[in-house]
């Protein structure tokens, strides 16, 4: 790869269309991120394959129809899983209060469902599923997952999602209250991105 390799963003979550072009610019990688609105906008996905992996799939499969041949979609599938839970909500995430809930909604039922749950019993963590998908037949998988506890209630506004509610194995202050860096560092998302940026430079033409 001796050029920069476009990919297109298959989500219409704003929040993952900015960070993940921010963590290909912080690793200095050969690659262009775009965003599906540059093609029409993400399609509209039924995410029903119970799985991070399938889902992830579903979206990427998606968008591709509407890119370049020479183009790659990359999908996000993501959720936390809670112990005391079973693992839920896990695939469920974004609607965990819902069809038509939000961030805000989804964020409330889980304070709510936790209300009485002991801190020993309060251990969660986040998995991010990347999906790279081209029309060559490219298909590659890399995953990340943060291990931590769900906190009695939201601390901070830096975050999105449960970020406020969860903080990560070995810090006392929620994603909500850590720096932007930290959190990149930490994270399931940055994890995952860590794997993809370590298989793009495998590819590079020497």
């Amino acid at each position: 790869m001796t050029v920069r390799q476009v990919i297109y963003l298959a989500s219409g979550n704003a929040h993952k269309v900015h960070e993940l072009p921010r963590l290909a610019d912080a690793e200095q990688l050969p690659v262009e991120i775009r965003s599906a609105r540059e093609v029409g906008g993400m399609p509209d996905v039924v995410e029903d394959t119970g799985t991070f992996e399938g889902n992830a799939g579903k979206k990427a499969a998606a968008l591709l129809p509407l890119l370049p041949p020479e183009a790659w979609a990359l999908a996000d599938d993501s959720g936390i899983c809670v112990d005391a839970l079973d693992g839920q909500p896990g695939v469920e995430s974004a609607y965990f209060a819902g069809e038509d809930g939000d961030d805000d909604a989804n964020l409330a039922k889980l304070v709510r469902v936790m209300r009485d749950v002991p801190a020993d019993k309060r251990g969660a963590h986040y998995v991010c599923v990347l999906r790279l998908r081209a029309t060559t037949g490219l298909d590659e998988l890399f995953t990340g997952t943060c291990d931590g506890m769900l906190q009695v209630e939201p601390e901070g506004t830096g975050a999105f999602g449960y970020d406020p509610l969860f903080a990560p194995a070995g810090y006392g202050q929620t994603f909500g209250l850590l720096s932007p860096e930290t959190k990149q560092a930490l994270s399931h998302r940055a994890k995952a991105w860590n794997a993809l940026a370590d298989w793009i430079r495998s590819q590079t033409v020497r």
